[in-house]
């Protein structure tokens, strides 16, 4: 973990950037605070705000596409009328199975014109996942893709939904142009909306600020998906805090975002800053590394939407002289590590890194205002870091029945106050909002989020991410932090990327670390024990990864998460045979490759770790 800190003359040295923005800062922090939960201030609303300020400015980018915010809103709103002529109304839900294309973000805004809520389904489950996220929402209506109907049409039979004529097509064209021949089944709405009038509907019963906008799922990375419902008050505060506050956003910026945009940090942090700014949001199917600063420069963005994993793929490609030819000065998302932090701003002349810590669900959020290194920033929310059992979620209770506050500079579990004005939105599955709330947390009555993640002061009140509960385990009586481990593999200059978990070993305590890594260049040149060495002269002994797998790739989440339970599971095994494994055995000095004889040894308790 880097040991850097924030102090007093830290942020005195940031003031005078601060104070240029000062402006947008005022601004952002009214519509950051706002909570007046029945005032009509919602994502449509912003949108119909830019649309008459900035009206022929582009609002998004892509491909050859560039829709101003007079257009945007135009389509928004035919979608609004359309929705409304089907029977939806305020408090009625549908699904959203589309790729990242302004089709996604104008069924979004113009639901959100109704009062109808957006469950944004990600796009790379299928089967019984699928089903599972949809029926959790029950939506009237799903909108499917044509990149996405195969998949759709596996699941269908399955859902319940809760109208006469439930599935809308969209091609995957630009539909404003081209509707497209919809299948079998599928009313095309494309061809429907475009009879509808485009002016902002005029409604008897407005959506306001506490309404839910979208349903945002969960990874499903340990178990099914759960969907958290998201509120316009979401979109309000990323609009003000991060958009105005953070990035100070102008009309002439734009934002390059390939997150996809079912996910939080792409649909309301990144699209939530460019409201703010009046900007243009340029977006692209997936990430794609090699194809990352060409589009940069051809739209000409200033800013990008970010998560740690993206920012380590561009570091891995090779350095070339254009890396710094380009128009980017800030960034924004979250999970970059402290160990490619600086390395990344240097190489490619970031100049802000506006890096927060959030959750779909939670309530309470950090945003690096000052722009120091290494920090997911500050709060004004009301928080605490509390003491915790080691590997667990839970906080330690004393005599007395009550959680304590570890000392400035310790790692402690996050906790975030549930008040009226940070109220905790929480997922659709009582029961499972339940298991994130922790009561009489300091006094009777009073309740807390429990975000399950440990972070640590560094000063000012600047908080530094240290670990999510679940990725700490204990080897040789000693706590393993996978998040530490993982930022000395970094270091080694050895690794495109990595990752460290715990697996259990027949007749041993506790969990054995074990990493799934993949090489620089393609592996050529890989040398197991040189990375061993490494490893002995910057890790503690019982930190030390047992385990080596070495892959040419690892299976991620559509979010760029890591499917760790799937990785944990197949453990030591040879069952895949493009794959090599090895283990640092007893009274060795180095990694020995795993045989089918060596497994079995292991298997039946008789290497002595």
């Amino acid at each position: 973990m880097t040991d850097n800190t924030v102090s007093a003359l830290d942020i005195a040295r940031s003031l005078p950037g601060v104070l240029r923005r000062l402006p947008s800062i005022a601004k952002g922090f009214y519509y950051y605070a706002v909570d007046n939960e029945n005032k009509e201030l919602t994502l449509g609303t912003l949108i119909e705000q830019n649309a008459e300020k900035y009206a022929q400015r582009p609002a998004v980018l892509f491909e050859d596409r560039s829709l101003s915010w007079r257009e945007f809103n135009g389509w928004a709103n035919q979608i609004a009328r359309f929705l409304q002529a089907r029977g939806l109304q305020k408090g009625d839900a549908i699904a959203v199975l589309l790729e990242n294309r302004p089709e996604l973000l104008a069924v979004v805004a113009g639901a959100a014109k109704l009062g109808v809520a957006c469950a944004m389904l990600n796009t790379s489950q299928k089967g019984k996942v699928l089903t599972h996220s949809i029926n959790l929402i029950e939506p009237s209506m799903v909108v499917v893709g044509e990149e996405l109907v195969e998949t759709f049409n596996d699941v269908r039979d399955d859902l319940k939904t809760g109208h006469a004529n439930p599935f809308l097509f969209m091609a995957d064209t630009n539909t404003l142009a081209v509707f497209g021949d919809e299948p079998e089944g599928y009313l095309n709405m494309a061809q429907a909306v475009s009879t509808y009038n485009r002016d902002n509907p005029v409604l008897s019963d407005s959506p306001k600020m506490g309404d839910t906008a979208v349903y945002i799922y969960t990874s499903g990375t340990t178990g099914l998906p759960k969907a958290a419902p998201g509120s316009h008050r979401k979109f309000i505060k990323a609009y003000g805090g991060f958009g105005l506050m953070s990035l100070s956003m102008e009309p002439e910026d734009v934002l390059y975002c390939t997150l996809p945009l079912y996910h939080a940090t792409a649909l309301i942090v990144c699209w939530g800053s460019v409201l703010a700014g009046g900007s243009a949001i340029a977006i692209r199917r997936k990430f794609s590394a090699s194809a990352f600063w060409n589009d940069i420069r051809r739209y000409h963005a200033t800013t990008f939407g970010y998560v740690g994993e993206l920012c380590r793929y561009l570091l891995n490609q090779p350095a070339s002289d254009q890396d710094r030819n380009h128009s980017l000065t800030k960034m924004i998302g979250n999970g970059l590590r402290p160990s490619i932090w600086k390395e990344f701003k240097d190489r490619f002349g970031i100049e802000k890194v506006a890096e927060l810590y959030a959750s779909s669900e939670g309530n309470i959020g950090f945003s690096n205002f000052f722009n120091m290194d290494n920090t997911v920033g500050f709060s004004t929310a009301p928080y605490k870091l509390v003491k915790f059992h080691d590997g667990t979620r839970d906080p330690i209770r004393n005599s007395r029945g009550f959680m304590e506050e570890v000392d400035k500079g310790e790692p402690g579990l996050l906790i975030g106050e549930i008040t009226k004005k940070w109220a905790f939105e929480g997922y659709t599955q009582k029961e499972a909002t339940e298991k994130s709330i922790l009561r009489d947390g300091f006094k009777k009555g009073d309740s807390w989020f429990n975000t399950g993640d440990v972070l640590r002061e560094i000063g000012c009140r600047h908080l530094q991410f240290v670990d999510r509960m679940g990725d700490t385990f204990r080897w040789k009586g000693e706590n393993v932090s996978t998040t530490e481990v993982e930022n000395i593999l970094d270091g080694s200059g050895m690794l495109e990327e990595a990752i460290v978990y715990g697996i259990e070993i027949p007749n041993t305590n506790g969990k054995a670390g074990m990493v799934t890594l993949v090489p620089q260049n393609n592996g050529k040149d890989f040398d197991i024990n040189r990375l061993f060495a490494y490893l002995k002269d910057n890790l503690p002994p019982y930190a030390i990864p047992v385990f080596v797998r070495v892959t040419h790739a690892i299976e991620k989440t559509g979010t760029f998460k890591y499917r760790k339970v799937d990785i944990q599971k197949l453990g030591y095994s040879l069952d895949r045979p493009h794959e090599e494994v090895f283990a640092w055995l007893p009274r060795s000095d180095g990694y020995t490759r795993l045989t089918p004889e060596l497994a079995g040894d292991i298997d039946s308790g008789n290497v002595n770790f």
